[in-house]
């Protein structure tokens, strides 16, 4: 089934496949058919290079290890290139595109020698879905081919699809290791990629185009995944009047088989992954997944919000992944999965600090050194086994709580969107917002408090970092106008058919209680359920246990069957209002966070803060 240039019948694909092939000189070029027999040959030629170890314990699947220098999104090197720097806004790196254009076809030039052109043409969501999106990256890394097998609909079924339309549209998506070969040189087993100041992450979103160089490492070379999901894609979303977001989307099904989809946005280490996966605690419920971190919504012609998964497998964080955290996913990646910078075990399984249980014998770690097994599944910061970031790719029709849905070109109809952040004091257990744009407001300030863990800056510890609706790194725009394009949306429908947005914080804490584990006052994982039981009763319109407060609706109390005692203790006062707290919160907002979007922060938001302030004055 391989394919060549020559059944590229898309005029306009085939121009710009040429022009590339004229700039980056590659030795070859193959356009990738996503059958299983062109991946097992790309993989074993992996494994031949010294790239990839097969996983004697885990059916077809193999590890791989990147340089040091590689291993995560490059924020720093990470780039909006809009013709105005002010459509790029604050909140992102700019460049003028002309000026960065020359840059990086110097860098291009000549950039694939000694390597393979690979052309993926991938399709972000179902095949044929109204939401779905096409895109064709080129890049001459077979983990890119490998990783984006799994993560999107690749292969000549798009390929088909694309070249039945010579209007058909599609982003084009440019990467390359920044490593050429020459004269017989070859990778000697060592991960490919450039020096740090020689990385371009760059999204033109004029023209709908990305250029990524230097680094071949997970969202800055799997360009369907951040670049086009979200920094193209909100832009296309803002365009074209529909949402482009990084949630979950889970469906949750009630004791009497009732059904409710709900979309969720967390920042990083807030447990969006084990939300999307959960197994609730409360009987009868049940959590099923549509998608794990990106949801793409546009409206039906009944007015409601209906969201598709644009990706096809997780691109996980292996690090915290446990049975007790997240067993789904484990299961997920039981096979056929691509594990990146875990640690080797001497029986050639993976292992990662908060797996669970402590290795045995021998580990070779991320950075390919053997060492002597922790005692422990923890390791003191720097030394881990695993790096911190390191990956699993798994596909997610594997995962065993998989909703039968998840592929529905139709999308799902979303009943509520959950907005939270890692908040040790202020912000409830749960509350709903009073209105739209009162949840507009509520996602325009997440953020989590910053811990010692996370930072070098000692004098940072306790303050707010603001990641609103959870996609400060992934808004191809103006965040200020983003805010606007959310306030914009609710006005195409009304408030009964657009989703409830409910605002939830599973880690309040009590560090003075000794009974507390971790001095966390609720549970959380699966424990979780008992927070979206009610969500699901508000969203069927049930006014039985709920009450209006100074910050929106909150339950009078929960379902605690179950429950440890000290949780049932705590649970009155993470359902409170903290008015002080609240009115802390809100002059940091004011002060810290909104001035920084100028004219561009809509005058709807200022006007929420003004009727909330006025309601804690009240209270």
């Amino acid at each position: 089934m391989s394919l060549t240039l020559n059944d590229i019948k898309h005029n306009k694909i085939k121009a710009w496949v040429e022009e590339c092939i004229a700039m980056c000189e590659p030795d070859n070029v193959v356009v990738v058919d996503g059958s299983k027999e062109e991946y097992d040959a790309l993989m074993q030629k992996c494994v031949n290079a010294g790239l990839a170890t097969k996983l004697a314990k885990k059916e077809n699947c193999y590890l791989f290890r990147s340089l040091p220098s590689d291993v995560a999104r490059v924020e720093s090197r990470t780039f909006i290139s809009s013709v105005k720097e002010e459509d790029a806004g604050p909140t992102n790196h700019w460049i003028d595109p002309k000026e960065l254009k020359e840059t990086m076809k110097g860098l291009y030039k000549g950039c694939m020698h000694g390597r393979t052109m690979y052309v993926i043409p991938f399709c972000m969501g179902p095949l044929g879905s109204p939401i779905s999106k096409n895109g064709i990256e080129l890049t001459d890394s077979e983990y890119v081919v490998l990783n984006m097998d799994i993560m999107t609909r690749a292969g000549k079924k798009v390929l088909d699809i694309l070249n039945a339309d010579q209007n058909a549209e599609f982003v084009p998506c440019l990467h390359s290791v920044g490593k050429p070969l020459n004269n017989g040189e070859t990778d000697g087993g060592i991960w490919p990629c450039a020096d740090v100041e020689h990385k371009y992450i760059t999204q033109f979103p004029d023209e709908k185009l990305i250029w990524s160089y230097g680094s071949g490492y997970g969202g800055n070379a799997l360009l369907g995944k951040k670049c086009f999901a979200l920094r193209i894609a909100t832009v296309l979303a803002r365009d074209e009047g529909w949402l482009a977001e990084h949630m979950l989307i889970l469906k949750l099904t009630n004791p009497k088989g009732e059904v409710k989809y709900v979309t969720g946005a967390f920042p990083s280490a807030c447990g969006k992954t084990n939300l999307a996966m959960l197994i609730p605690t409360i009987p009868g419920w049940k959590v099923e997944t549509i998608g794990d971190d990106i949801a793409w919504m546009k409206f039906g012609k009944d007015g409601r919000l209906y969201a598709i998964n644009p990706e096809a497998g997780f691109f996980g964080v292996a690090p915290g992944t446990s049975a007790e955290s997240n067993k789904n996913a484990l299961i997920s990646a039981e096979k056929n999965t691509i594990y990146t910078n875990c640690a080797l075990t001497e029986d050639g399984d993976v292992w990662w600090e908060g797996i669970g249980y402590p290795a045995k014998g021998k580990l070779v770690d991320w950075k390919g050194n053997t060492r002597d097994a922790l005692p422990k599944d923890k390791a003191p910061k720097g030394e881990e086994m695993a790096h911190p970031n390191a990956r699993f790719t798994a596909p997610a029709n594997q995962c065993p709580c998989i909703a039968k849905e998840w592929e529905d070109p139709a999308g799902v109809p979303i009943s509520a969107i959950l907005f939270g952040g890692r908040r040790p004091s202020t912000i409830p257990l749960v509350h709903q917002s009073l209105s739209w744009n009162h949840g507009v407001f509520l996602g325009s300030i997440v953020g989590s408090e910053i811990t010692a863990a996370s930072t070098i800056n000692a004098a940072e510890v306790g303050k707010i970092r603001r990641d609103p609706f959870a996609i400060l790194p992934f808004c191809g725009y103006n965040m200020g106008d983003y805010f606007k394009h959310w306030i914009e949306i609710g006005k195409k429908s009304t408030e009964d058919k657009l989703p409830k947005i409910f605002y939830v914080n599973w880690f309040r804490k009590d560090a003075n209680n000794e009974k507390l584990p971790g001095g966390f006052m609720w549970p959380g994982y699966g424990d979780n359920s008992r927070v979206l039981a009610w969500i699901f009763d508000r969203c069927n319109g049930d006014n039985s246990n709920v009450v209006e407060t100074a910050i929106g609706y909150m339950p009078k109390t929960l379902n605690t069957d179950g429950l440890a005692d000290y949780y049932k203790e705590t649970l009155p006062e993470i359902l409170k209002v903290d008015v002080e707290g609240w009115k802390k919160e809100l002059a940091d907002v004011k002060e810290n966070h909104y001035p920084k979007f100028g004219k561009h922060l809509p005058k709807e938001l200022s006007e929420i803060i003004d009727m909330i302030q006025d309601r804690l004055n009240k209270a």
